[in-house]
């Protein structure tokens, strides 16, 4: 069955608005009280939220319609998405949901649920949730908010566990840490200072409106020039919800998921636990090629974070993620981590002796352009003949030096022609041929 509510990443939408009306976020929470009462797991759910405005009432009514089953609630008030996945996984609780938009502005919000496994929840039990969030509008009952306490032990458990994963410490480090005004906001700094390092926060003054806005891993400029103002050994910038992470050199140089795959996986790799590394279709030939020079091999898949879970499992990989930073560490996490992800660089960096620099210097880095394309229909791409021949006179041209990735959008008209190459002239000019033979044949508007 379709779903309708559901997206790739839980139920989003501009808060108080469908699908995050009070009756529909109500509903949410009386049907997956109905899921848990149902299911004979505990009868307990854990719920945290980044820093948007609309987080708290929004919590509530989620509680309120949880309490129509009879389902305790715990709060754990300001948080990170890996921290309710953490804390469902290790706690008393059937499931964890987070409140958050991740790296969307103030005005969107989201419901995600995620399993005792810390996990997302599976298809089809959304699905059933989804069928009950109906069933539950149908009969229209007048949404109910519970009143919320945060328990500040949730955070601390998440952070010890954080800190359990450098036994080593932090200490001598100069770091700067952005939060994007998000999740992360408390908890990040207080953690990396605990652990020993110097630290100087940014996008630490959250008010419920400016989560992401011109701050955290969407933005860069604020964090590199703080770090080259200060002489800092690092920069790390996260996203709303702290899923993911990316980094500023002591050069100034931007530090992305690449080369956080790259310089994590020959990590793993010189310890004999890592032979593969998952990434998508969009990490850079680079990687790949940089992690075949270590005997490593680089597995694709389609884009979004699913999808490299799903590989890592099938495959028993222990590291995967996507060049926006959301990083999976399948030793000490469930989903993405950008505070994990920012320790494990931190230290790698403290038992090699080098900086960011130094451990992703040799990333050869090829041009990369996306083109979107606006067609009228959908035709499976294996059947146009003249598209396929574009692509595989780009593919012959570049001659093991370039790729080609061809795909429709998800929820939008366009066709995405992404090309690498050794050039960006080149790039530029073998889009534009694939490109133009996509627009003959499926018609642009």
């Amino acid at each position: 069955m379709a779903r309708v509510l559901f997206g790739t990443d839980g139920i989003r939408g501009v808060a108080g608005e469908n699908p995050l009306d009070e009756k529909t976020v109500y509903a949410t929470g009386v049907a997956l009280g109905s899921w848990v009462a149902a299911s004979g797991r505990q009868r307990s759910v854990l719920i945290g939220m980044d820093t948007r405005e609309s987080g708290r009432w929004i919590a509530s009514l989620i509680a309120g319609g949880l309490a129509r089953h009879s389902i305790h609630v715990e709060f754990a008030g300001v948080t990170t998405t890996p921290g309710i996945a953490y804390l469902a996984k290790t706690g008393p609780f059937a499931a964890g949901v987070m409140i958050s938009a991740s790296h969307n502005p103030y005005r969107d919000n989201g419901i995600k649920v995620l399993g005792h496994s810390g996990f997302k929840l599976p298809d089809e039990v959304e699905e059933q949730i989804e069928a009950g969030i109906f069933q539950a509008l149908a009969g229209a009952p007048a949404p109910i908010s519970a009143e919320l306490t945060a328990d500040p032990n949730l955070d601390h458990a998440y952070s010890d566990h954080l800190a359990s994963t450098v036994p080593g410490g932090l200490a001598g480090f100069d770091i700067v840490v952005d939060c994007a005004n998000g999740g992360a906001s408390f908890l990040a700094p207080q953690l990396f200072e605990r652990l020993g390092a110097r630290v100087h926060a940014i996008g630490v003054s959250p008010d419920g409106r400016n989560i992401n806005l011109n701050c955290g891993s969407l933005h860069l400029e604020a964090l590199r020039r703080t770090v080259l103002e200060r002489g800092a050994q690092l920069g790390v910038a996260f996203d709303g919800d702290a899923d993911r992470a990316l980094f500023v050199a002591r050069s100034g140089k931007m530090i992305d998921g690449d080369a956080v795959l790259l310089m994590n996986g020959r990590d793993l790799h010189r310890a004999g636990r890592l032979s593969v590394v998952v990434a998508t279709v969009m990490s850079n030939l680079g990687l790949e090629k940089a992690l075949a020079a270590d005997g490593i091999a680089l597995l694709r898949t389609p884009v979004g974070d699913k999808y490299v879970l799903e590989k890592m499992i099938e495959c028993g990989a222990i590291l995967g993620g996507e060049q926006s930073g959301h990083v999976i560490f399948l030793d000490y996490a469930t989903t993405g981590d950008g505070i994990l992800t920012a320790l494990r660089v931190l230290d790698v960096m403290r038992r090699s002796g080098k900086n960011l620099d130094e451990l992703t210097g040799d990333l050869q880095v090829l041009p990369q352009l996306l083109v979107n394309i606006r067609v009228r229909e959908k035709k499976p791409l294996e059947q146009l003949a003249p598209v396929q021949a574009a692509i595989a006179d780009v593919e012959n041209e570049f001659a093991g030096w370039g790729r080609v990735n061809v795909r429709f959008s998800g929820t939008e008209p366009l066709a995405r022609v992404m090309v690498e190459g050794p050039d960006m002239e080149r790039v530029k000019a073998a889009a534009e041929r694939i490109a133009s033979e996509i627009r003959s044949a499926l018609g642009s508007e």
